[in-house]
């Protein structure tokens, strides 16, 4: 799966932005797909996931309520609404997509297919 994630940007604290990733296949060809970032001199951490299977999600702690990840099937894009963004949600945000289910969603490994980063700076 060739992944293609694009929306991010500068912007202010209180802001909101719109990740969007290509994502071929997106109906058939993975088992989970979600949203990772990376700032620096930290660790990869799993932001937002979906199961295709049942629709089940994850969301890292420090975005439930502010981050929202969505699906459009007809489209194969995979979408991350980000408001209220804060200075700490500034990193590299990528794609990425789990095909046979050996993924780990709090760090990423083993997720098998990874767009390029978009970065997403916050600062006032």
């Amino acid at each position: 799966v060739q992944l293609q994630a694009s929306g991010g940007g500068l912007v202010q604290p209180g802001d909101s932005l719109r990740l969007s990733c290509a994502a071929p296949g997106l109906t058939s060809d993975y088992y989970a797909i979600g949203w990772f970032r990376q700032a620096p001199g930290k660790k990869r951490q799993g932001v937002s996931i979906i199961r295709r299977g049942d629709g089940h999600t994850y969301y890292l702690e420090s975005v439930k309520g502010r981050f929202t990840i969505a699906r459009d099937i007809a489209n194969d894009t995979l979408y991350q609404q980000m408001n209220s963004l804060k200075p700490e949600d500034t990193a590299v945000y990528y794609c990425a997509a789990d095909r046979i289910g050996t993924g780990n969603w709090i760090n990423g490994a083993e997720f098998d297919s990874w767009g390029q980063g978009t970065q997403v700076t916050v600062s006032s």
